[in-house]
């Protein structure tokens, strides 16, 4: 894992244009995630609860819900760098969102992240684009590969 990067302000913001953060710590898919995840999300498809049901299936077990890999981003994004020094920051979206891998129960993700690069916006902010690919430990493909932006603003 990557130790945490701090950068204070919107000058320091700016200076990470194309810096690779590295990786984060390894996250276990649990079969409890999974169904917590199913609970809030309405997404209760058999694929991804019915353990009986889908050890009969094409992954010989459940597999984590794609979006929920996704939402990792933001705690796994938080262990590569944190922002001081700003008024507030904003989820502005996310771009080229894409589950190459099914991601099996039992098993291990980790971020790896680059800021790819850093705009001024209105109201003296500044966008942020990074490119996210959440590992699968021993997948030649990844879980999920996106494109995260956010505002920070003074």
């Amino acid at each position: 894992m990557s130790s945490t990067l701090t950068v204070h302000g919107m000058d320091q913001i700016a200076a990470l244009d194309g810096k690779d953060l590295g990786h984060s710590s390894w996250w276990e898919v649990t079969q409890e995630l999974i169904d917590t995840y199913a609970g809030v999300s309405g997404d209760h498809q058999w694929i991804h609860t019915d353990t009986a049901r889908a050890a009969a299936g094409p992954y010989g077990r459940t597999i984590a819900h794609g979006y929920m890999v996704l939402s990792w981003g933001i705690p796994m994004f938080a262990e590569l760098l944190q922002v001081t020094g700003v008024g507030r920051a904003l989820n502005y979206g996310v771009n080229k969102v894409r589950f190459p891998a099914p991601v099996p129960v039992g098993s291990r993700v980790r971020l790896h992240a680059a800021v790819t690069s850093v705009e001024p916006v209105a109201h003296g902010g500044m966008r942020m684009t990074r490119s996210f690919t959440f590992e699968l430990e021993g997948s030649a493909k990844p879980a999920c590969v996106a494109e995260s932006l956010t505002h920070f603003y003074p």
